[in-house]
């Protein structure tokens, strides 16, 4: 991992991957931002979770360390991207499958 917790693609482990995405809060912030630009970077309060800053800092962390999620401060607010091409080159299929489930 890099000084961020931000796991090399090898280090990608498909079990903390899927743990992550077991928590609805969580998938819900993968399914957005598969739908977005790719590249796209948002505030993590732009996805509305209407939990505590505290549980949303935990939520980014976990999202973050499985390798699905890249971080980074900009100014006073940390931005958040999907790791799009990392996640196709490790685990092919899965961004279609998140894209595809039906709500």
């Amino acid at each position: 991992m890099d000084e961020n917790g931000h796991p090399e693609v090898s280090e990608m482990e498909l079990g903390k991957v899927m743990s992550a995405l077991a928590d609805p809060l969580r998938r819900k912030v993968i399914t957005e931002l598969v739908g977005d630009d790719d590249g796209a970077e948002r505030t993590c309060m732009s996805f509305d979770l209407g939990v505590t800053k505290s549980t949303l800092t935990h939520h980014f962390r976990v999202l973050r360390e499985s390798g699905l999620v890249f971080q980074v401060d900009r100014g006073n607010s940390r931005k958040v991207t999907l790791r799009r091409p990392e996640l196709n080159e490790r685990f092919p299929g899965l961004l279609d499958l998140i894209a595809n489930e039906s709500p």
